[in-house]
């Protein structure tokens, strides 16, 4: 392969280009981090995400001397590999407890409705904890290529939006009084169960949504990984 004797200038083709990715880049974090992003507009940023992460393994492709800014992005993309994990494992516990107070709303057990409101919560304010943990800012060298670059500000969007996505699945279940659960939203706290049983429904399904997008990003990053480790033996 002549594939490591190319510059460090970006291949031009009909598909992808390092100022589309750019642009597909920025367009994506001015919608995620907007003060009116939900959870569908979460959902749909890591649609686009993973599309962007396509087209930045098709980028991928350096010269010798950029061996230690791969090696220093596989390292970074590893943590996130980490937090996807995580987020996906608390997806599945938080659609469980969403599940679970759907059926006891059913029954009319206000004991179990909030057993399972409280352990929704505890789900998501462990994840938190983890993520600030596990989270870290990676200030790159001023000598970093242009796909290093596009892979470091695309690892940033996806850590900003599990990080928003966190938050406002925390907000979707909240306790306003120390004995009374309820949802989030003022228009649904009056009315009967059934609409509660509504908006939970619509919340599982968003959950699942989150959860398969967020699969297609994490299987776009092991792509870029394999990517990544290609040009190191090269």
């Amino acid at each position: 392969m002549a594939c490591h004797l190319r510059s460090t200038s970006l291949p031009s083709s009909p598909r992808t280009s390092g100022t589309n990715v750019e642009e597909q880049i920025q367009s994506l974090t001015e919608v995620v981090s907007s003060p009116s992003a939900t959870i569908k507009t979460i959902v749909d940023g890591l649609s686009k995400l993973g599309s962007i992460y396509s087209c930045i393994d098709e980028l991928i492709c350096f010269p010798s001397s950029q061996r230690k800014a791969v090696e220093e992005e596989l390292e970074c993309s590893l943590i996130l590999l980490d937090l996807c994990n995580i987020t996906q494992e608390s997806f599945a516990e938080l659609r469980t407890s969403v599940q679970e107070m759907q059926l006891a709303l059913k029954r009319g057990d206000n004991v179990a409705v909030q057993a399972r409101a409280q352990s929704y919560a505890g789900s998501v304010k462990k994840m938190q904890k983890q993520f600030k943990k596990m989270n870290s800012k990676v200030v790159l060298g001023t000598d970093c290529c242009r796909v290093i670059k596009l892979l470091s500000e695309a690892r940033e969007i996806a850590l900003s939006m599990m990080e928003s996505t966190l938050h406002l699945l925390s907000k979707e279940i909240v306790m306003p009084s120390a004995s009374k659960w309820s949802l989030v939203s003022k228009a649904f706290q009056k009315k009967r169960v059934a609409c509660k049983e509504e908006q939970l429904q619509v919340l599982e399904l968003e959950i699942v949504d989150l959860e398969s997008e967020l699969q297609i990003v994490f299987r776009r990053l092991i792509q870029c990984r394999v990517s990544l480790l290609n040009t190191l033996s090269l």
